[in-house]
């Protein structure tokens, strides 16, 4: 278990260093305060052996050159960056942990694939669209920058950046190509989840950048509480309506009308064993959901983890994985991701 005074630490740090836009969550950072106090009972020991069963299935699926992936999507960079973020959730960083080696090899992958414009992308491999890939990258390499302090990795980090900053339209939003063209919702809080990772490892990020993306994010909830996947138009769903809270609280939003009538509607979706294979896009609207309830804290959080925590242990295959539509790899990334939310060793995640 952590406490919180190394977020604690990075937070005075990013504001001597100038920081204008919320880097934390609003809670108390009295050293006497722990509230992940809970974690140790909410990360059952069922859980904890489905956490080691799940990275042990990704650490003999892994590539020779890093990569996961399989079917279509073989060496898909966002599937090895959930991945590598899967890895460091445990407490490994590349090179140091029982998963060190196989972090250094996914951390290894996404360098050798960031090109001179900064884009992150593997030529010749399957994507739903190249910016999911670059968003989760660059929260991969903004993660991992900031738990190992490489330099050879802040460069391309910068880089990274500078590219989502670049293609941001002018609605707030990002799409699928690296281009200022339309947007979606689901796309952006890959980008805004990465700037937010960027700007706490000390990468600069554009106050404006922030500012338009919350107002896009805004205009995309519907009065449900809900959000719509493009502004122009759209009922609710699930899994973007995770991502547009999410999106919110990575840019500094934490309370207000919008994170209240949006965790409501989410917590009408609350876990149900049955409805696991029915749900599309189940694991990614679930990695953004245990996110936002965790943020959120109190009754949200003490509802929603068990019943995922137990919906996924139910699930999870003979051999260690859990099956997805896209890949078993990022399947069993995702479960891993959304079982060590308690344990709070991603930057990205700590509240």
């Amino acid at each position: 278990m952590t406490n919180n005074r190394l977020p604690r630490r990075r937070f005075l740090a990013a504001l001597s260093a100038g920081a204008s836009w919320p880097l934390v969550l609003p809670y108390a950072w009295c050293d006497d305060v722990d509230p992940e106090r809970s974690a140790a009972e909410t990360v059952t020991p069922a859980a904890d052996e489905a956490i080691r069963r799940g990275l042990d299935f990704l650490a003999t699926r892994q590539h020779d050159d890093g990569s996961f992936g399989s079917g279509g999507y073989t060496r898909n960079i966002a599937v090895c960056a959930l991945g590598g973020l899967a890895f460091m959730a445990s407490g490994s960083t590349p090179g140091r942990g029982p998963y060190g080696e196989n972090a250094r090899r996914v951390l290894s992958f996404v360098l050798d694939n960031a090109q001179d414009s900064g884009f992150l992308s593997v030529a010749g491999a399957t994507s739903h669209g190249p910016m999911y890939g670059h968003g989760f990258a660059t929260l991969y390499l903004a993660e991992a920058y900031g738990m190992t302090m490489r330099e050879d990795i802040r460069p391309k980090l910068a880089k990274a950046v500078k590219l989502i900053v670049q293609t941001q339209n002018s609605d707030g939003g990002w799409r699928y190509q690296p281009q200022p063209r339309d947007a979606d919702l689901s796309v952006t809080v890959c980008q805004v989840m990465a700037l937010r990772a960027a700007r706490n490892a000390g990468i600069f990020v554009p106050t404006e950048t922030i500012d338009r993306c919350i107002e896009y994010v805004k205009r995309s909830q519907n009065p449900d509480g809900g959000f719509m996947y493009m502004i122009q138009g759209g009922q609710s769903a699930f899994p973007r309506s995770a991502a547009g809270i999410v999106a919110l609280q990575s840019a500094g939003i934490y309370e207000g009308a919008e994170i209240e009538s949006g965790l409501k509607y989410l917590m009408q979706h609350i876990p149900r064993g049955e409805a696991f294979n029915r749900e599309s896009h189940y694991f990614y609207g679930h990695y953004y959901t245990v996110q936002a309830m965790w943020h959120a804290g109190g009754e949200h959080w003490t509802q929603w983890y068990p019943a995922i925590r137990d919906a996924l242990i139910s699930r999870q295959r003979d051999d260690g994985s859990w099956m997805d539509s896209i890949c078993q790899e990022y399947g069993t990334a995702m479960a891993c991701i959304i079982l060590q939310i308690p344990n709070n060793l991603l930057p990205i995640f700590q509240r």
